[in-house]
């Protein structure tokens, strides 16, 4: 459906088709972008309960787009959207609470909002709990469970863990050592526009044989290529 078909749905009071509009006003593809509008869309189906537009409300008022910023408003929408189980929102009340924005800093709380994202599958959630975990924030440090949560950010191409996990992989932390394996995941990094990881795969290069270069790229173009 496009803008024409969903704005009368939306003036009726559906709150999908008033989400919708909010996308469509805050990406200014079918119309010209208006943040202000966005905003004024997205909070009509938030206030029904709408757990996508009261994520997207929290996101506009965390980055001060068609509203004054105000991290304690962002928080308020995130923590509605949280509580009926989305992910998106469930992370973004975690980066809050990790940050210290619009509440004081608890990383227990920001690790339990990570963990409720992360095991529906949300790639930057199980990222971050690969670092809290790697750092030692809000639960004791464990080199495995942060190679753990770094693997499966990896898989959904999350460019951040990919770097990360080859960085545990040539250094031995959490996994035996091995470069190739590490390279392996710089490289992926490197090609998903992760800057750290293309650096990080040169470096590691100087350290390693001929053979295990070639067998490394080859191993990072086979994991490319079932994508």
């Amino acid at each position: 459906m496009n803008f024409y078909e969903w704005m009368p749905l939306a003036e009726e009071g559906v709150a999908e088709a008033q989400y919708n509009l909010g996308l469509i006003y805050s990406r200014g593809k079918e119309v010209l972008k208006d943040d202000k509008e966005a905003v004024r869309w997205y909070r009509l189906a938030a206030e029904q309960g709408f757990p996508e537009a009261q994520t997207n409300l929290g996101l506009m008022y965390g980055k001060g787009q068609g509203v004054e910023q105000d991290y304690a408003e962002a928080i308020k929408w995130y923590r509605l959207a949280a509580k009926q189980g989305l992910a998106q929102a469930q992370h973004n009340l975690g980066v809050m609470h990790g940050r210290g924005q619009g509440a004081v800093r608890d990383y227990m709380d920001a690790i339990n909002w990570f963990r409720l994202a992360a095991e529906q599958g949300y790639g930057q959630a199980q990222y971050n709990l690969g670092l809290m975990h790697m750092r030692g924030e809000g639960v004791p440090m464990n080199d495995q469970e942060a190679v753990r949560w770094y693997r499966l950010a990896a898989e959904q191409r999350i460019s951040g863990a990919q770097s990360n996990l080859g960085l545990m992989y040539e250094r031995g932390q959490g996994v035996e050592q091995d470069y190739v394996e590490a390279h392996k995941w710089f490289n992926i990094a490197g090609v998903n526009g992760n800057e750290t990881g293309r650096k990080n795969a040169d470096i590691l290069e100087k350290k390693m044989q001929p053979g295990q270069i070639i067998v490394a790229i080859g191993l990072a173009r086979e994991w490319m290529e079932r994508l």
